[in-house]
This record gives C-alpha cells, structure tokens and sequence, in this order.
C-alpha cells in the first residue's frame, strides 16, 4: 500500500485483504502516515508471510 495512492483506494485494497484473509482485522489493516512498517509487521506475524510475500498480494490485488 503506498500512503500517497488516494484514500478511496486504500480503503478498496483494505476490503480486498479482509476478503482474502478472513482472519484479519480492522485495526490489522489500519495504515496511518508513518506507521506502514507496523502495519506490515503485524500482517506478517498474523499471516505467516514475509514482507516481500505481503507487498506481492497487495500489489496484485
């Protein structure tokens, strides 16, 4: 995800992780300015991916 795209777009990538990943959580997909590298970490820890892994689903969805 990249804190410049428009927010209507965020929240659309948001949704699409939800639906892939059931298990994952609002707060899980919550992305304030400056707090990606959190995000990520806590997306790896719940999804067992990398962050490599993790950037290549978002990128695809």
């Amino acid at each position: 995800m990249n804190v410049s795209e428009p927010q209507g777009n965020l929240n659309e990538q948001k949704a699409k992780l939800n639906q892939k990943f059931a298990v994952l959580t609002e707060n899980d997909l919550m992305l304030l300015e400056g707090k990606q590298e959190e995000m990520f970490g806590r997306l790896q820890i719940k999804l067992g991916k990398s962050k490599e892994e993790l950037q290549k689903i978002i990128f695809e969805i």
